[in-house]
């Protein structure tokens, strides 16, 4: 059998005296080196930083998964020396996440108000507040007068109807695509639609409608030429396999030039139903979007269905909505794909208060008051001059965005810095997304709530 394996410290502290029993300096040296604690061992254990009263609190808000990859990271930091151990909790602390979502609020400086990348519309507090209420037990499908089940999001139906008076009758799915899928599906199955060439639009991210009209098992049957359709065109086409007319809002682009479209007007005098998709969920007219497509209007001359988003100009959560016929939404609520559609009670929740609700943030950009911008931009380049900023204001125009009212240009102003500020305050926090345009970061404040300019001007001293 082996001896016991003596330590490296009992070894080196043997070695101190020669063989004769006297003093050897050197080998003293080597001793006091053996037995220095190596930094390494004062790193605390992650089980002890995960004790930290401050950590264990933050378990119960964002979970064990999130609050570990914490402290793993701060021990990391400890570990390489850049932090003393005993600051291991505090960093763990520190490098918490805001909440157990990865998703990072942005300060949206762009000037495009419905930013698809940034989320579009921006809810009210009206429907954050009804969101929050509507997380935990809610009555979505219950009628608490009687006790038997009730009709699946009746309050955002009968607002959305509320609304748009014109519509006998209201269907909410999950985005506006699914809308018009929905449509297809329950309608014209194994039949026709007619639309335009002009019409058939890519909405982004590579979809094409034509695409997600066939996979519904219709058949598209197109009419007239890229740049003009006439009534006679759509005429000489229907047939008794034509389900249904389509006619579509080229939300995202602008044909000029030697054009011509058919109104719906005209469209509904040929014995068919009309099927509107208006795109960008705009409900009733407004001024500063003369050319974008109403539903109120739309169905008052004569459209049987409209479908629509509920996330660009309405400023409503992400939603697809079905407005109209009575019989026709009828067939599209009870068909079975609408199972598959449905949107939550979340959804549900901020569409109503929504619809119900104040002016929402999509609104109050739109129709900021020009002057007033101009007066915030002038402050907060005041304030980072006064800090050493070289800052201007210049004048900007901001767009709807989202695919709503293309070609529309909404005067307003900016903040113009040095273009490296882009990326700083992208990477910052708060994080802020501006817009690089002819070697300058611009600040767009149009979407900013006027309560966080400071905010604004922080970032910037500080990038």
């Amino acid at each position: 059998m082996k001896p016991p394996t003596s330590s490296g410290a009992s070894v080196a502290k043997q070695a101190v005296r020669d063989k004769d029993g006297r003093s050897n300096g050197r080998l003293a040296d080597t001793y006091r080196e053996a037995v220095t604690v190596d930094p390494r061992r004062q790193v605390p254990r992650a089980d002890a930083v995960l004790a930290d009263p401050r950590v264990v609190s933050a378990v119960d808000r964002l979970g064990r998964s999130a609050v570990k990859a914490a402290v793993d990271a701060a021990l990391d930091v400890v570990r390489r020396g850049e932090a003393e151990p005993g600051a291991a909790a505090d960093l763990a602390v520190a490098l918490l996440p805001a909440s157990a979502s990865s998703l990072r609020p942005v300060l949206n400086a762009t000037g495009v108000v419905l930013h698809t990348n940034l989320g579009r519309a921006p809810l009210s507090a009206a429907a954050v507040d009804a969101l929050v209420a509507a997380a935990g037990y809610v009555d979505v499908e219950y009628d608490v007068d009687t006790g038997a089940r009730a009709r699946r999001g009746r309050g955002a139906v009968d607002a959305l109807t509320e609304a748009v008076p014109s519509a006998e009758a209201a269907h909410v799915v999950n985005n506006g695509a699914a809308a018009l899928v929905l449509a297809a599906t329950a309608l014209a199955a194994s039949r026709e639609i007619v639309v335009s060439r002009g019409e058939l639009v890519e909405i982004g991210d590579g979809f094409r409608l034509p695409d997600l009209l066939m996979s519904t098992g219709a058949r598209l049957r197109e009419v007239g030429t890229t740049n003009r359709t006439k009534l006679s065109d759509y005429a000489d086409a229907i047939d008794d396999d034509v389900a249904f007319v389509l006619k579509v809002h080229p939300s995202n682009f602008v044909v000029t030039g030697f054009t011509s479209a058919v109104p719906v007007g005209e469209l509904a005098t040929l014995g068919r139903p009309v099927v509107v998709d208006i795109g960008s969920g705009l409900l009733r007219p407004d001024p500063l979007l003369t050319t974008e497509p109403d539903a109120t209007t739309v169905l008052r001359d004569g459209a049987a269905l409209v479908t629509a988003s509920g996330d660009k100009l309405l400023g409503g959560p992400q939603a697809g909505l079905v407005l109209g016929r009575r019989d026709l939404v009828d067939r599209l609520r009870t068909h079975p794909l609408a199972r598959a559609l449905r949107v939550d009670k979340l959804t549900l929740a901020a569409l109503e208060a929504t619809v119900r609700g104040p002016v929402t943030p999509t609104a109050q950009a739109l129709h900021l008051d020009t002057e007033l911008l101009r007066r915030r931009a002038v402050a907060v380049s005041e304030e980072l001059a006064a800090s050493g900023v070289a800052a201007a204001v210049v004048p900007h125009a901001g767009v709807v965005g989202g695919g709503g009212a293309p070609g529309v240009e909404i005067a307003g102003w900016a903040v113009a810095l040095d273009p490296s500020y882009a990326e700083r305050l992208r990477l910052g926090d708060p994080c802020i997304v501006g817009v690089v345009d002819d070697g300058r970061c611009l600040l767009d404040l149009r979407c900013v709530p006027a309560d966080r300019d400071r905010d604004i001007t922080k970032a910037v001293v500080e990038a």
